[in-house]
């Protein structure tokens, strides 16, 4: 499959008799090992699905039917989940734990203001080009049947990345693969409420408790607020309730405002914190289920074979190392 993905073959939900039935939950990401760069892409993608696996896996109703990705559902609800947990990647804090070398060395400062220097300033346009889609999807429902042809949609499409991304974009907005599909169209502005909801439940973690990274109070709290209830309650409801306000875009828009010497300041303060913390470290993780590492039919490895998950993971890694004919220096 052309993309990363999640999907259920069982749901989670607490049967009649009080017990609970445990989810099994598929997802994926791609990468190139072989290729620079491609591992930042794929590792968003594999905390974004892994996102939504922790969502689903952590419903707690009465049917299986409140535990399932399609319509009551809510699409701003379910990502909301994975695009918090992808929002991390960004975070110096936690690159400064986790980007490291293969021989431990952790990603220097001067690389990551770098990045913050180039790019924040151009944070407007990416969230201009998310709400081109649904804009363009409302105009495109609206057209009278008799001016829906090729030429009226192709002309459609440039009209509305001129007027709201101020010209063209470099993802022409017919690339989208949401507004063909039959499965997604017409969702997409479901990830827009669902951004704001994630800078919105950001900025409250970050108010409350100063950080996010390694927070053990952040899971147990999304759980209790967020995962939980699965579809049986609204998605705005449950923003409401976290964080104290109903949903708006002021956290996102405050974030994009923030300026660049500010931005820098804060988020090497950030780096400099997680790399001095004196938390001591954990020898393994628990997260209480089965972790299955799987190519095809063949299972490369089994957290509960190997005893534990950080086992699994280097079994999993030396399979690609060997898969692609790589060393560990060069990763």
């Amino acid at each position: 499959y052309s993309n990363g993905f999640c999907h259920w073959p069982v749901c989670a939900w607490k049967k009649p008799d009080g017990s609970f039935q445990p989810s099994q939950t598929n997802f994926t990401s791609l990468a190139d090992p072989t290729s620079v760069g491609s591992g930042l892409t794929a590792l968003r993608t594999l905390m974004h699905e892994a996102g939504h696996a922790a969502h689903f896996a952590n419903i707690e109703q009465p049917s299986p039917l409140f535990s399932q990705e399609r319509a009551p559902t809510s699409v701003a609800y379910a990502e909301t989940q994975s695009m918090f947990l992808d929002s991390l990647v960004s975070d110096a804090s936690w690159r400064a734990k986790y980007a490291k070398t293969a021989d431990g060395e952790v990603i220097p400062w001067d690389i990551l203001e770098e990045e913050i220097r180039c790019t924040h300033p151009y944070q407007v346009f990416p969230l201009r080009a998310m709400l081109s889609v649904p804009y363009f999807e409302k105009a495109l429902y609206e057209m009278a049947e008799e001016d829906v042809t090729p030429e009226n949609i192709q002309n459609l499409a440039d009209e509305i990345e001129t007027k709201i991304q101020g010209g063209l974009g470099p993802r022409p907005l017919l690339s989208v693969p949401h507004i063909i599909s039959d499965e997604a169209s017409c969702y997409y502005h479901g990830y827009v409420l669902a951004e704001m909801a994630v800078h919105q439940t950001r900025e409250w973690f970050l108010s409350k408790y100063g950080f996010i990274v390694d927070n053990p109070k952040v899971g147990s709290i999304l759980c209790e607020h967020y995962w939980h209830f699965g579809n049986s309650e609204g998605f705005l409801d449950l923003v409401n309730r976290l964080t104290g306000r109903e949903l708006n875009g002021k956290s996102w828009t405050d974030h994009l405002s923030i300026s660049v010497e500010e931005k820098v300041r804060k988020e090497k303060e950030d780096y400099e914190n997680a790399i001095h913390k004196t938390k001591e470290e954990e020898t393994d993780i628990d997260l209480q289920m089965n972790l299955r590492f799987v190519d095809g039919d063949l299972t490369i490895s089994d957290s509960k074979s190997k005893g534990s998950f950080l086992a699994a993971c280097k079994e999993f890694e030396t399979y690609i190392r060997k898969r692609v004919g790589i060393t560990a220096s060069s990763l």
